[in-house]
């Protein structure tokens, strides 16, 4: 798999207006100004807060609906597009950003089996909202919310061809025109804050990158800047209309990638007290307080999930594996190897389970069977773990554990 961040109003577009003053010459900073009239539309409102508590599958029917209302409209394109990707992402395990905080990614021989009829949606989309703002620019070269729209399409179909393909290259190029589009709608309107999210996330994931890797992906006149990058997500998260739960949540993750612990959790529970029935919000508290070193808070976090998960309702498709998992590791990194263990084995039992996923917590439940001196059960996941057919990222270390009992931690 994305900060997602403090999104005044998503339901009152009269306190999102008269939140953001412009104090040099006491003006207004009105959003309407700034973005597509159909952003501020109440079911285009009522569907991104059902986005947000991950009810995908009722976000997609209010966005096909407003689609149906505006078949011209490319940002109305856009949010179905966005809407299937990361309700397959989310599917597939890729919204949980411990598989992308670090660079671990980059190198993972994962394989996402992604549904044809999904795939095929999701290029044809992206095709149809890209067409859409051609046209459109060819008839108003001046035309910012189409250049907006442009960027948002292509910097939606980038992160699922970079999550799910691993098509660093082709994303890398994608991503640079999302920018472009992006910097062509400030230059036309300065005050277009949403478009400053895809420029923010270039300059962040640029700045990041070593050289020898963008020149690699063919991109090695392109610099980047950390402190500005997350600066113009702060921007698109405070003014913008479109963007500011997606730039929160990029700001998070960002500042998680850096081990600024403390800012990211600041960001991530502001989204957790707004959604607090965002399975993910709460999931991401509870990682990034893991990854700052406080193991019992962040057992206890992921406790409170599980607890809030068993109450009818609470959390649309609550994918419980991430916590079972989340709460695994953190108490493999307190020592307590008997209850990780026995969490790993919850995770893989979870109906919801990705094979990918699985397989990794059958492998560590393995290791920690290990640890234990309970052999039989250690080989019996590590046979699980590396069993032929679907995922095979964790084969090549669960045979080496089958050869030779796991000794480390």
């Amino acid at each position: 798999m994305t900060s997602k961040l403090c999104y005044i109003a998503i339901s009152s577009p009269l306190a999102l207006m008269l939140a953001f003053a412009i104090s040099a010459g006491a003006q207004t900073y009105n959003p309407a100004d700034h973005t597509d009239p159909i952003n501020l539309t109440p079911l285009v409102r009522e569907a991104r807060v059902d986005f947000y508590n991950l009810n995908y599958d009722g976000a997609l029917a209010r966005f096909e609906a407003v689609l149906k209302a505006n078949p011209q409209n490319p940002m109305a394109v856009d949010y179905v597009l966005t809407t299937i990707i990361f309700r397959e992402l989310y599917h597939q395990d890729l919204l949980d950003t411990t598989y992308y905080a670090h660079n671990s990614f980059l190198s993972s021989k994962r394989d996402v089996p992604v549904p044809d009829a999904t795939r095929q949606r999701i290029e044809d989309l992206t095709k149809r909202a890209i067409d859409l703002c051609d046209r459109q620019i060819h008839n108003n070269p001046n035309d910012k919310n189409a250049y907006f729209a442009r960027g948002y399409a292509r910097g939606m179909h980038t992160a699922f061809i970079t999550l799910v393909d691993h098509s660093y290259i082709s994303a890398a190029h994608q991503g640079l025109t999302a920018r472009n589009d992006s910097e062509q709608a400030l230059r036309i309107d300065p005050g277009y804050a949403d478009a400053k999210m895809a420029i923010g996330i270039q300059q962040f994931a640029v700045a990041s990158l070593p050289r020898f890797l963008r020149i690699m992906v063919g991109i090695a006149g392109l610099n980047g800047n950390k402190e500005k990058g997350l600066q113009l997500l702060r921007e698109a998260a405070a003014q913008g209309v479109v963007t500011p739960v997606e730039s929160r949540t990029a700001l998070s993750l960002f500042l998680r990638h850096d081990a600024r612990y403390p800012e990211a959790l600041a960001v991530e529970r502001a989204l957790a007290e707004q959604f607090p029935r965002d399975y993910l919000f709460r999931l991401e508290v509870a990682n990034i307080t893991k990854d700052e070193g406080n193991g019992p808070a962040a057992i206890a976090t992921y406790k409170a999930i599980l607890v809030d998960a068993a109450k009818p309702g609470y959390f649309f498709d609550p994918r419980l594996h991430m916590a079972y998992f989340g709460l695994a590791d953190t108490q493999r990194g307190q020592n307590d190897i008997s209850d990780a263990a026995n969490n790993y084995l919850q995770a893989a039992a979870q109906p919801t389970c990705s094979d990918w996923l699985r397989r990794r917590a059958q492998l560590n439940a393995g290791e920690m069977f290990d640890l234990l001196h309970n052999r039989p059960e250690a080989i019996k996941q590590y046979q699980q773990a590396s069993a032929g057919g679907g995922d095979q990222s964790q084969a090549d270390t669960a045979r080496k554990y089958l050869k030779t009992p796991y000794a480390g931690k």
